[in-house]
């Protein structure tokens, strides 16, 4: 089954809680942190993601846009994430693995985010030892963008590729994924489905959950 997780960029953040209850049919809870440097704009921290974690039973799929990730995870663990990924434009790959090796240590589960411009290839040095790899089909930094539908490639290569070394990693697509794109996600081979706007935006929004799952 096709898993959904919401994107609170596109919740009312004076009302929180009552917005993350909304998505309560979701499989995980998007959370994009930004530090306004790796990406032009700044969101949430760490003491948000702790409440975040006090009001919802969902699992907490961290998306963290900031340079060097790696000197945060394990607080991110702490303050209650479930899944953290991080870019591999973020930071050199020796400090990644041992970023991943600390999510490890801490009994959650690690991935890794590609930018749009950043060839699937990149992928290839983590695939064996992360539970997630996410696709952006937008330029990270801000919500309510347009699908990249030529970021398909990219998803199928990863799929055949976790497909062969890793079958149990998840494949998330994020950016622009709406009723009119989601069916395109799911046949190049994504598995997650992250969505802001096309979520929060609906009258119904268990339907429209069901409905992004294809």
């Amino acid at each position: 089954m096709v898993k959904i997780s919401p994107s609170i960029l596109s919740a009312d953040f004076a009302n929180l809680e009552r917005d993350i209850q909304k998505i309560s049919t979701a499989d995980y809870v998007h959370v994009d942190v930004m530090d306004g440097v790796f990406v032009p704009n700044i969101t949430i921290g760490i003491p948000v993601v702790k409440s975040i974690r006090a009001v919802t039973d969902l699992p907490l799929d961290v998306h963290l846009m900031i340079v060097e990730p790696g000197r945060y995870t394990e607080q991110f663990c702490d303050a209650g994430a479930d899944i953290i990924t991080m870019h591999v434009e973020a930071d050199t790959e020796e400090r990644l693995h041992t970023a991943i090796a600390g999510i490890h240590a801490k009994g959650k589960r690690a991935g890794i985010v590609l930018k749009p411009a950043t060839p699937a290839e990149a992928v290839l040095p983590f695939l064996e030892e992360v539970e997630m790899i996410l696709v952006m089909t937008v330029e990270p930094g801000f919500g309510g963008q347009k699908f990249m539908a030529d970021m398909m490639p990219k998803v199928s290569a990863i799929r055949r590729w976790i497909d062969a070394r890793n079958p149990d990693c998840e494949l998330e697509v994020d950016g622009g994924v709406a009723p009119d794109t989601n069916r395109t996600c799911i046949e190049a081979g994504a598995n997650v489905l992250v969505a802001g706007s096309a979520v929060y935006k609906a009258d119904d929004i268990p339907a429209r959950i069901e409905l992004l799952r294809g």
